[in-house]
């Protein structure tokens, strides 16, 4: 067994690279090999999303708080709010984020396979994010 105590792993802002917007995220679990789950808590400021991306074994989302906005390749944005929980399949191109002008936040829960749980692409232009 081993505890993770809260307040011991600090949160870090996401990277430019993967997200429009001030994005925040806090590791919950990434236990050691063989277990292959991440899971971590992300808040989304207003406006701020992920780039479009993929997970090899699928991701699920549980929206937490605020509201929000997901949407996967080909298919209209939907709006999410707290007890939501959105699955998107193994290899899924999606984004997703906060509301215009409403924060969000979500427990975000991926596999790794391979030792890699996400595969990012081109950021989500504001012509998309608008819908």
């Amino acid at each position: 067994m081993k505890i993770t105590r809260c307040g011991s792993q600090p949160s870090v802002p996401g990277l430019a690279e993967y997200f429009t917007g001030a994005v925040r995220l806090d590791p919950l679990a990434q236990p050691p090999e063989p277990a292959r789950v991440a899971v971590a808590s992300v808040t989304f400021e207003p406006g701020a999303r992920t780039a479009w991306h993929t997970h090899p074994l699928g991701q699920t989302l549980i929206i937490t708080s605020g509201c929000g906005r997901v949407q996967r390749e080909g298919e209209p944005i939907e709006e999410v709010r707290p007890g939501d929980v959105v699955w998107f399949g193994p290899g899924e191109r999606h984004w997703h984020g906060a509301a215009p002008t409403v924060a969000m936040s979500h427990i975000a829960l991926q596999e790794r396979l391979d030792g890699t749980a996400v595969e990012w692409l081109e950021h989500v232009s504001d012509e998309q994010y608008g819908g």
